[in-house]
């Protein structure tokens, strides 16, 4: 017969279930490790566990808690990645309030009292349906368009590619189709779609060839920016076995829209060649620049589920950010280094605001640094690789990862300047 364990070690064993549970919602809603294992290890204690261990990858976490000689071991997977910033949000001010309670109260908060908290963040829908998800996506790659030197022909076209790209993305990730075989074909509708548009206005003779190398933009909606940045975070915290999972998974994610994107180009006989910057004076370039800005970042957060008042507060710092950045490199500045700068300009903005909102400051500074992510370049690598010229191909891949690795450095050093737990390797 086996034996019944003590009812210490009972209570042990549901504590250590609800405070795996914390991380497998975070770690579904797209956090880095370094916050799932904060998450855990707040919420544990609080419950009354005495230390909490956690190795958390992209897709697996094993935590251990100890009670005395007691401890509990246990291994969770999570197959759905997704991102969830309001989720995330939920559960940051989860954890900041129990951690409170436990020391107001001089006593553990329960497991049925976070079981029920959870059991209402769990039950919270997304707060956009699928029609206003899309328009976000759409709201978002017109931004960049702009940026990328795309004048109204392309907006417009963009805008439509988008929003179907991302309806269709939406619809097949719910109903649980593979990721990269989403991704490949939610790019393939967003290219045919604007390149559609495109003839069809050219032969009303509205407009020109020339227009179809801006349909890079409606595509951009799919750079996994949250996998790319906290990757490399995760990096900078000596996270290798997440941090290397985590950008593994964002090349996988770029290579399949690339791959789509190389493919349609074929079919059609286009290349994603650079655009002309628009004829404008400098004020307006300028105020253009700050409505792109904006308007692209706050695509960018509403599409990862975020409130408006976080959409707005990562909209308003990424603008500035990405203006200061897009200004560096107008005066000779190299590309990756205008980056860091803005990147660390990005964490530090970042860092006296999401604390007043109570919201992690990863729900801010990402969507504020996607628009600075370089995914028409790493697009326009994999293309021609494709293609046989390593030579265009090798040039675009090495200043795509340089840039990338600029994001993370300004995030890292705003990191370890405004957080002890960064600065210093306890």
């Amino acid at each position: 017969m086996p034996l019944q364990p003590p009812d210490d070690e009972l209570e042990l064993i549901r504590q250590s279930g609800v405070a795996l549970r914390v991380g497998r919602l975070s770690l579904s809603a797209g956090t880095g490790s370094y916050r799932v294992k904060a998450s855990m290890a707040r919420v544990a204690r609080a419950m009354g566990v005495e230390r909490h261990e956690a190795h958390v990858t992209l897709t697996e976490i094993t935590t251990t808690s100890h009670r005395g000689n007691s401890f509990r071991t246990e291994v969770a997977e999570v197959r759905s990645i997704g991102i969830n910033a309001d989720r995330l949000a939920k559960l940051e001010v989860l954890a900041s309030a129990l951690e409170r309670r436990a020391v107001v109260s001089d006593r553990p908060v329960t497991t049925d009292e976070v079981t029920e908290e959870l059991d209402r963040i769990t039950a919270t829908p997304p707060l956009y349906g699928p029609i206003r998800n899309a328009l976000w996506s759409s709201i978002a790659c017109v931004g960049f368009s702009f940026l990328n030197n795309g004048g109204p022909i392309e907006m417009a076209c963009v805008f439509v590619g988008a929003g179907l790209g991302q309806l269709l993305r939406r619809a097949m990730l719910r109903r649980g189709y593979n990721q990269f075989g989403v991704t490949m074909l939610a790019a393939a509708v967003a290219c045919m779609t604007y390149l559609t548009l495109v003839q069809g206005l050219h032969s009303l003779g509205a407009t020109d060839a020339l227009h179809q190398a801006g349909y890079v933009s409606a595509v951009l909606f799919l750079i996994p920016g949250f996998a790319l940045v906290t990757g490399a975070l995760d990096l900078a915290k000596l996270d290798f076995s997440a941090g290397v999972a985590r950008l593994t998974h964002a090349l996988m994610l770029l290579t399949s829209a690339a791959l789509a994107v190389w493919g349609v180009s074929a079919i059609v006989g286009l290349s994603p060649d650079p655009g002309k910057r628009l004829a404008m004076s400098g004020g307006v370039l300028l105020l253009l620049r700050f409505i792109a800005s904006f308007v692209g970042v706050l695509g960018f957060a509403l599409l990862f589920n975020s409130p408006w008042p976080m959409a707005l507060a990562a909209a308003g710092v990424g603008m500035v950010a990405n203006v200061v950045r897009l200004l560096l490199v107008d005066v000779g500045v190299v590309t990756q280094a205008a980056a860091a700068g803005a990147c660390l300009l990005v964490g530090l903005l970042a860092a006296g605001v999401a604390p007043r909102m109570h919201v992690p400051r990863i729900t801010i500074s990402v969507p504020a640094v996607v628009i600075m992510v370089p995914g028409v370049t790493a697009y326009r690598a994999v293309f021609y690789l494709v293609n046989g010229d390593t030579t265009q191909a090798l040039a675009y891949g090495v200043q795509a990862g340089l840039v990338v690795v600029a994001i993370s450095i300004g995030l890292g050093v705003a990191r370890m300047l405004t957080d002890q737990a960064w600065a210093f390797e306890r």
